[in-house]
């Protein structure tokens, strides 16, 4: 449509209700834990860190969303089609299946389980303690999302306010008497001289921008509701919200991740940042506070799972109709509450090697869909591009899995091989160079063509 309906600028409720339904989309238990981990893992460095994340934590979430509105998709599947049906419907699964079942949907368990049940428990009760927990979650979300209640959405509007004002409490709390200063904090190995770089890919763990790719579609459509047709005011209205819901969510991060540098002066580097969240309030607001805060992300953390699995369960009776979406919706949580139960480390270990191979992937399609009006979305700069990104990502992948494929013998080779002839593989950005390369190609082929192909016969 070349007009808008609503021909009004939108008021200032209008951009909060797409910002804040925007900010409840990305804000999930993993956007909590990992700027915590990171700011214990970067120490003194943790402001240079923090640079490295917001861009794949922020920014390019965002840009995820443009790409959804510059291209008038309806989902990630459409992000992926001019690469063809086949790729489209992969790439689909792909990131359904990592932000769904197998790591994003039951990290919403683990982590209230691991921050406010866990520590209350004996020790011989973790996992028995887990099975049940688990099981009531993902129980209560399937039900929830059957019955397509709205009851839960609205709940959440209560109850994440009430969250975030806790969570501010925290930061007051912590910049009135901070645990130690970030400063003088020590830093792992890695982040000694490349903080930024391990800062950029600590942001692949909130998924946030594979979730901009496959839940963009509702931020776009909700700013058409408002009477924001047009594409070029769709797109702006929409890169406004954006930029408001992930500046507030990187002013949470910048916090997180500051806060969470100051917790080594008092305790020791943690497996996660589920371990250090309940440490600091337990510091702070002692069991009290520990109790309403872990029942309050419970709660928040239930809201993001029925998004979550009902998005997953109606993309995929779209695409493949032979199954209900209550079919679906039952495998989702099935293998949800499944993977939930190998516990959050191992949930956070394993999916670590499938960002690492999704997120370039991600990133050089929202980018070209971000700028495919330049070249007339041309499927053969997108061709070239991913295809040049592919053997780096699938290097990036095997040398960040566990131990027992990445020390095996055929890990070792393709990880030496990698380090020789890839360009900043060391700081897993060697499909860079790759993609830049691939952009030339396509980019020339796009603009050089048509030239070559006026001229005649004789003339060549």
């Amino acid at each position: 449509m070349n007009q808008d309906l609503n021909k009004k600028p939108l008021n200032k409720k209008e951009y909060f209700i797409v910002s804040s339904m925007l900010f409840a989309l990305f804000f999930g238990a993993g956007n909590l834990i990992f700027p915590l981990h990171l700011g214990q893992m970067a120490g003194s460095h943790w402001f240079v860190a923090m640079l490295g994340f917001l861009v794949t934590a922020v920014a390019l979430p965002l840009l995820s969303v443009l790409a959804i509105s510059v291209t008038k998709s309806e989902g990630v599947y459409d992000i992926g089609k001019p690469l063809g049906h086949i790729f489209a419907l992969t790439f689909m699964i792909l990131i359904h299946a990592t932000i769904g079942p197998l790591f994003g949907t039951p990290r919403t368990a683990t982590v209230p389980f691991t921050v406010g049940v866990q520590p209350l428990l004996p020790t011989s009760w973790a996992r028995p303690g887990l099975l049940i927990f688990s099981a009531l979650f993902f129980i209560f979300a399937f039900f929830i999302a059957y019955q397509e209640s709205n009851i839960l959405n609205s709940l959440g509007k209560i109850l994440n306010p009430i969250f975030l004002l806790l969570l501010f409490s925290i930061f007051l709390l912590a910049f009135a008497h901070p645990l130690g200063a970030a400063s003088t904090q020590p830093a792992v190995h890695a982040y000694h001289q490349a903080a930024f770089f391990n800062g950029f890919l600590q942001g692949y763990n909130t998924m946030d921008a594979l979730a901009g790719l496959a839940f963009g579609v509702t931020v776009v459509t909700a700013v058409r509701q408002l009477g924001k047709t047009k594409p070029s005011s769709n797109a702006r209205v929409t890169a406004q919200a954006g930029f408001l819901a992930t500046a507030a969510i990187g002013i949470l991060y910048i916090g997180l991740i500051w806060l969470g540098a100051t917790t080594l002066a008092h305790f020791k580097l943690s497996a996660d940042g589920g371990v250090a969240f309940n440490q600091i309030v337990s510091f702070y607001m002692g069991g009290i506070g520990h109790a309403l805060l872990a029942t309050l992300m419970t709660l928040t953390c239930l809201t993001t799972a029925v998004g979550l699995v009902a998005a997953f369960a109606q993309d995929f009776h779209k695409h493949f109709p032979q199954l209900s979406y209550h079919v679906w919706l039952a495998l989702m949580c099935s293998v949800s509450f499944i993977t939930a139960n190998f516990g959050l480390d191992t949930i956070i270990e394993w999916s670590t090697p499938i960002l690492m191979f999704l997120y370039p992937f991600a990133m050089v399609l929202i980018l070209l869909s971000v700028c495919s009006p330049l070249f007339d979305h041309d499927p053969v700069v997108y061709g070239l591009v991913v295809g040049f990104t592919t053997i780096p990502a699938l290097l990036d992948m095997i040398s960040s899995f566990p131990a027992v494929i990445s020390q095996s013998g055929l890990g070792k080779t393709l990880t030496a091989f990698q380090h020789s002839v890839l360009p900043f593989s060391a700081i897993g950005m060697d499909w860079v160079v790759p993609a830049l390369i691939g952009t030339v190609l396509g980019l020339s082929y796009h603009f050089l063509q048509p030239v070559i192909s006026r001229v005649s016969p004789s003339q060549r």
